[in-house]
């Protein structure tokens, strides 16, 4: 019996060991399974780097480019298109006016009445819709034609019972995609943009499109003015504060504008205006420098883009974008880690995750980081320990960092063309003391991801500092406009009616 209890020891012992090895070889795999997706993280945040000499860089890039492109016709990848906005509103307009707004994800309509001061600027029945998918690559003929009948139905809502026969209204149209314009009310399309793909309106006249398809619906409606978001948002920043000079949109894409001086836009030699000054539209999102922080991330998804090779800025801070790499980044540690748990096919699915998915994962302060889970849920990931939905946070992080860092920087690069960084500009023919003179600069910022996204927000805010320094930056200052990319385009009109 003694033989037997001793055999019976040792083979529970041999179980024990063999339970144990199990157990070691398990912890081990783990662990080698967790530094993987460690050393994914370490070398994203490595690649997304951005401190503030590199910002400087990426400023001083923008500002040549910006020089460049105002230079000659395709001298730089910056377009610098004149917009033939050269008086900006005062804030003494009277009247009724319209606007339509056709931007990435939602279009707008909207009325503004005006009462001859600043303070008396009532924005009425303001409409937002989502952009039917199908509209973004049928025909020019099938979207102006909805356009027309929704700004119809817009109408017959009015609350003063007026019918839409016999009544002239004014309307702007706000259209977020690059155009060359010929005048402040026509414009052919350059390109699409957004996810748009409708190649046979490239070339045409934009504003010409919806005035026929409204004269088709039989609608008294005249389009007054063409202008791009960020012109709209200049204009109302303007109309509250004059020292306003500076627009910038972070939405579904981005882009900037800011007042030029007539004698800097040399490709355009000869064309006066009676402010001296004129509205650019920058185009920045096809904007590229060698010293912008490119990852393998960035180098695939504009590969598998619809526009490889362009809008390399906007890719990377973006509303369309953000969501796609994190997606991009979680894939590959799940790929290279089972701690994402079973291979979710949604995960591979390009802008599957989107930026306000982002936001709200960024942006999770509940214990249990519980709007992470239902986000991971949304996307087939379920059931990971709070240590991995703290990792996805982290990449969340990351990404939107370095947009929100490079958004600053963009907007400083505009700053120093013009001479408002404290530098003495690219070219500006001010004196330092001149200079120092101007002591306080207004940006407009607009667009869902700046509004609705406080990191993004917060992140761009403190770059900014950091790279004008805070002298400089307690003289600038960044204000929201909300819908001002409408409100700020049927202003124009307004200030072309007084």
């Amino acid at each position: 019996m003694g033989k037997v209890a001793v055999a019976f020891a040792a083979a529970a012992v041999v179980a024990a060991c063999s339970v144990a090895a199990v157990m070691v070889r398990r912890r081990v795999k783990s662990r080698r399974k967790w530094r993987t997706v460690v050393e994914i993280l370490k070398e994203l945040e490595e690649g997304c780097d951005t401190p503030v000499g590199r910002l400087r860089q990426v400023v001083d890039a923008m500002a040549v480019e910006m020089h460049a492109g105002l230079a000659s016709e395709g001298g730089s990848k910056l377009k610098m298109l004149l917009t033939f906005v050269h008086e900006l509103p005062k804030g003494t307009e009277k009247g009724t006016y319209y606007a339509l707004h056709l931007g990435g994800t939602y279009f707008r309509i909207l009325r503004v009445l005006l009462g001859g001061e600043r303070s008396y600027l009532d924005v009425q029945d303001v409409e937002r819709h989502p952009i039917p998918s199908h509209l973004m690559n049928s025909t020019s003929e099938v979207l102006f034609n909805f356009l027309a009948f929704s700004l119809e139905r817009f109408i017959e809502k009015e609350g003063d019972g007026s019918s839409s026969q016999g009544v002239k209204r004014e309307l702007a149209f706000t259209f977020s995609f690059p155009v060359k314009h010929s005048s402040i009310s026509s414009g052919v399309l350059i390109k699409w943009t957004k996810g748009f793909e409708i190649s046979e309106m490239v070339g045409k006249d934009i504003a010409e499109c919806l005035q026929v398809a409204l004269n088709r619906r039989g609608l008294d409606m005249h389009v007054a003015v063409l202008v791009n978001d960020t012109v709209g948002a200049l204009s109302l920043g303007y109309y509250h504060d004059p020292d306003t000079v500076v627009a910038v949109v972070f939405g579904t894409g981005s882009n900037a504008c800011y007042l030029e001086r007539t004698d800097a836009m040399i490709k355009s030699q000869g064309l006066l205006t009676t402010s001296g000054s004129m509205v650019v539209n920058m185009e920045w999102g096809n904007f590229w420098s060698s010293h912008l922080p490119r990852t393998s991330y960035d180098i695939d998804l504009d590969a598998e883009s619809s526009n490889s090779n362009e809008m390399g800025f906007e890719k990377m801070l973006s509303g369309m974008y953000l969501g796609d790499i994190v997606r991009r980044v979680i894939l590959r540690m799940s790929q290279e880690s089972d701690i994402f748990g079973p291979s979710s096919s949604l995960l591979s699915e390009p802008y599957a995750l989107r930026t306000n998915s982002v936001s709200a994962m960024h942006e999770d302060d509940t214990p249990e980081l519980q709007e992470v889970t239902r986000i991971l849920k949304d996307l087939g990931v379920s059931e990971v320990p709070l240590k991995v939905r703290k990792l996805v946070v982290k990449v969340c992080d990351v990404v939107t960092r370095r947009a929100g860092r490079l958004a600053a920087a963009g907007i400083a690069g505009i700053l120093k063309k013009i001479g408002r960084d404290g530098s003495g500009g690219i070219t500006s023919g001010r004196s330092r003391s001149e200079i120092q003179m101007q002591k306080r600069t207004v940006v407009a910022v607009e667009g869902g991801l700046y509004m609705n996204y406080s990191m993004f927000r917060e992140y761009m805010e403190e770059a900014l500092v950091e790279i004008l320094g805070e002298e400089v930056s307690q003289y600038v200052v960044v204000k929201a406009m909300e819908d001002g990319s409408s409100i700020g385009s049927a202003l124009l009109v307004a200030s072309l009616q007084s």
